[in-house]
């Protein structure tokens, strides 16, 4: 049996970077069932840190986590974490009162946007349709995530500072032995005083095995796929279009065009694979609102965004199983979230309270609880 101070489930971008904070109170095994970090929802992400999207708990963990995003603490990360680049909501005639909501709602939670008219939307995306776009909103301060370079760093950082990674460690058996916990997992038995569940869309499966109530997670599929610009179009400046009633969204992928058709299709936990029929719903709702052609689509695939009742992430200690911890419900903000969030689990799991500058941005430990999905 191998002992710790924390045991973290899930080597996605949650439990990586809870992890990566852990390790500085203590010793830290992460565990992760596949045989790569990653390899679910936070791999197949298209990560952009909006501060006019989500709810306000997710607002706030936003902006809490953007300055550790634009400049890294030394040593965490030699390359940029973050790209600048606007995004634009746009809509038809019959969505003007959606874009007035997202100018409100946005500016409500702090983010600095302006309305344009058709012309200034085509000026940042020259391939909109007339016609199709009555009036647009700007985001100028959101910026592109390099996921796979967060979510690398973190692991990187956690490796360095004492932690140890177990992959093709799926979890079987959790059970509370006296003060600690014995969680069974890759063929070994480990042992920690706190057990983190970062799993994912599996959070819910591993809170039954150890005993806990539901907090009735949902896990929703959503697709994407990627496809070839126009010849010769510098998209490198082309912002994230997204419609005013997120029906779908567009955005640079390096070489290539990534949509998808913002679905949210209830599934059980599991390898996510595209429908046919929602790769070619994000084909056509391209196509409907911008002059593009797609000729042929380069890839689709399709991830699992978890998300609760409110759409706000789950973190804090199950009320009933003392030192089971929930690290939940990121939904499709996980990565935007994470600075903040590993900041705020471990906050609570060391000292039970959130860090100064959380506080500070008006944020309690009701707003992030399990109790208040009881409430």
């Amino acid at each position: 049996m191998s002992s710790y101070d924390f045991i973290v489930i899930g080597a996605g971008i949650a439990g990586a970077s809870a992890a990566h904070e852990l390790q500085q109170h203590g010793s830290v095994v992460l565990l992760e069932r596949e045989p790569l970090p990653g390899h679910h929802t936070t791999g197949r992400s298209a990560a952009f840190l909006v501060d006019s999207y989500g709810s306000a708990t997710v607002g706030r963990l936003t902006r809490a986590g953007r300055g550790f995003l634009e400049q890294p603490p030394e040593g965490f990360a030699d390359f940029p974490l973050v790209t600048p680049n606007p995004v634009l909501w746009i809509g038809r005639e019959d969505q003007r009162a959606s874009l007035v909501a997202a100018l409100a709602n946005g500016r409500e939670a702090g983010a600095e946007l302006h309305e344009v008219d058709f012309v200034g939307a085509r000026e940042l995306c020259p391939v909109l349709r007339e016609g199709y776009v009555a009036g647009a909103v700007v985001e100028p301060g959101s910026m592109h995530i390099d996921v796979a370079g967060l979510l690398d760093a973190f692991l990187r950082g956690f490796r360095r500072r004492g932690g140890e990674l177990a992959t093709k460690a799926e979890v079987t058996r959790i059970q509370p032995r006296g003060d600690a916990w014995e969680v069974d997992a890759g063929g070994r038995t480990w042992r920690a005083a706190v057990v983190v569940n970062a799993a994912g869309a599996w959070c819910d499966l591993i809170g039954r095995l150890a005993g806990a109530r539901s907090i009735s997670l949902r896990p929703l599929r959503r697709t994407a796929i990627t496809f070839d610009p126009p010849a010769e179009s510098d998209i490198r400046s082309w912002p994230l279009v997204i419609d005013a009633d997120e029906d779908f969204y567009l955005k640079p992928e390096g070489a290539q065009l990534l949509a998808s058709p913002c679905d949210e299709t209830p599934s059980e936990p599991c390898d996510a694979s595209p429908d046919d029929y929602d790769v070619a719903l994000a084909a056509d709702h391209v196509q409907r609102a911008t002059t593009l052609e797609i000729q042929h689509i380069r890839r689709s695939w399709a991830g699992l965004r978890s998300f609760v009742a409110d759409r706000s992430p789950v973190i804090g200690m199950d009320p009933e199983r003392p030192g089971f911890f929930w690290l939940a419900g990121q939904g499709g903000f996980g990565i935007m979230t994470s600075p903040a969030a590993a900041r705020a689990a471990a906050g609570l799991i060391v000292t039970a309270s959130l860090p100064e500058d959380l506080q500070a941005l008006g944020m309690t430990r009701e707003h992030l609880s399990v109790e208040r999905l009881n409430r």
